[in-house]
């Protein structure tokens, strides 16, 4: 279709799933890539560590996530000690005469980046150079904007929540940076979610920015989203960018750990050479459920997992990072977006280790408006239907 000027009205199609963009979310309007890039591998101070990462391996998973349709890079003042801002910046001013508007970078502060000891007429690490404080940020978000080699970050996070800086310090020296232009939208990481509620409550009550995405560790095996991160992402409208999801990458069969030790490629030697019981059983099951979908790839299945989980619980705003360090992983992960697991197979994955939700939840129950079953408690009053709710959450 064209418009009266004869120019097209539809962008062209994407080239992979990845390119066809979302919301990040109902506070933040940004469009986005399914899943993030994470920088955590991009980078080489890490390399004994992480394993290894040349800037020539860096620079083609960055193009072969770029030429896939992603736009969604997601680093940290902290990874590979400021290495992964550094290359991840010079990819982007270089890249086609440079591409700065055409990417969306989120990084991150609360870590503390520098490099060298401090000393008498020495820059470099001081006892203010990490934590959520306004000297922290303003430090760390400097640094950033010059490694990155941009003026502005287009998400911010809080790392972490160091419990020694107030909610309202942080809050309101993050939304003057917002008013400053340097930084356009906040996410936060690694933080309870009761935090992060009187965090973006503060905000919505004296006019500051609120966060408007949650990052934090969530996979198969690690449930604890569901207890309180999932509903307060609901309440709030945050978008949510898990980590974990393919278990940092020992979830493999035991073939292809084995390939990739002969090819010097192995699982990140700080978790060491071999898979614990829990990690291969989790391996072997996700292995089942992709040989019913006609692949081998437990990455896509354990992908797919996540989107079928949030969607359960009325989240449908999701972002994995994943990260990696070989094109053909990405291509594999990209793979994941066109997969979609059943219920059963939701259940037998969940069988491998049991979860308990906890109190108040396995007391008062679940919310009806995303179970469509009421409380215990309220069901015996009245019978009560609840129409925008999915369907009931298994057991």
């Amino acid at each position: 279709m064209t418009d009266s000027f004869g120019r097209s009205t539809q962008p062209d199609a994407p080239p992979t799933e990845l390119g066809r963009l979302r919301i990040l979310s109902s506070t933040c309007g940004l469009r986005v890539s399914p899943l993030a890039l994470g920088g955590g591998n991009i980078g080489q101070a890490w390399n004994k560590a992480w394993g290894v990462m040349t800037k020539e391996r860096a620079f083609e998973l960055l193009n072969a996530y770029f030429n896939a349709g992603g736009n969604f890079f997601d680093s940290s003042n902290s990874y590979q000690n400021g290495e992964s801002e550094s290359w991840i910046g010079e990819w982007i001013a270089q890249r086609d005469g440079g591409i700065r508007d055409q990417v969306v970078i989120a990084t991150k502060y609360t870590a503390d980046s520098q490099l060298v000891a401090a000393g008498p007429g020495k820059k470099g690490r001081t006892a203010n150079s990490a934590g959520n404080h306004r000297r922290s940020l303003h430090m760390n978000l400097r640094d950033s904007l010059k490694r990155l080699q941009t003026d502005y970050i287009d998400i911010l996070y809080v790392h972490w929540w160091d419990y020694t800086t107030s909610i309202e310090e942080v809050m309101d020296s993050l939304h003057a940076l917002v008013l400053q232009g340097k930084v356009l939208y906040l996410g936060i990481s690694d933080t309870p979610a009761w935090i992060v509620s009187a965090a973006n409550m503060y905000a919505k009550v004296h006019g500051r920015t609120q966060f408007s995405i949650y990052s934090g560790r969530w996979n198969v095996l690690d449930r604890d989203f569901e207890r309180e991160i999932l509903p307060m992402a609901r309440s709030f409208g945050m978008a949510l960018a898990p980590w974990g999801v393919l278990g940092g990458g020992r979830w493999q069969t035991a073939k292809a750990i084995e390939d990739r030790e002969k090819e010097g490629d192995s699982i990140r030697p700080v978790h060491g050479l071999f898979q614990s019981p829990e990690e291969a059983n989790v391996s072997a099951a996700l292995h089942r459920v992709a040989a019913e979908h006609g692949t081998d790839s437990v990455a896509r299945v354990a992908l797919a997992y996540i989107f079928k989980k949030a969607a359960q619980h009325g989240v449908y705003n999701v972002f994995p990072v994943v990260g990696g360090r070989r094109v053909e992983q990405l291509h594999d992960n990209i793979e994941a977006l066109g997969l979609t697991l059943t219920d059963d197979q939701i259940d037998y994955l969940e069988s491998l280790k049991p979860f308990d939700i906890g109190f108040p939840a396995n007391f008062v129950g679940g919310d009806p408006n995303v179970t469509g079953v009421a409380q215990p408690l309220i069901a015996r009053d009245a019978f009560l239907a609840f129409p925008g709710a999915s369907k009931p959450l298994a057991k």
